[in-house]
């Protein structure tokens, strides 16, 4: 049995390649959530960045700081499991 360093190699770069189309699939891969009845909106990719974010002034009570963290910090979530869930239909991830 031989071993073949430049066909090792050769699979090497293969491998880095496709991992990089990967990544950059990902990145195109756009999802939405929507939480406390629509009053915050998230869009992120699935590179796990935050693209927007959406609070509409009802989400706002300045004697309720909390409850506006947890919709954003919700919406986020969601937005970025969706963007990221590997086999999940691409209609899915875009909120359909």
């Amino acid at each position: 049995m031989s071993f073949d360093m430049n066909k090792l190699m050769q699979q090497a770069a293969q491998m880095q390649e496709q991992v990089q189309q990967m990544q950059e699939a990902a990145a195109n891969e756009i999802a939405e959530s929507s939480v406390g009845g629509g009053m915050v909106k998230v869009t992120a990719n699935g590179a796990g960045r935050v693209l927007s974010i959406e609070i509409s002034p009802e989400a706002i009570d300045p004697s309720d700081p909390e409850a506006l963290a947890d919709l954003v910090l919700a919406g986020v979530n969601e937005a970025l499991r969706s963007a990221g869930a590997p086999g999940r239909p691409r209609a899915a991830r875009h909120g359909a």
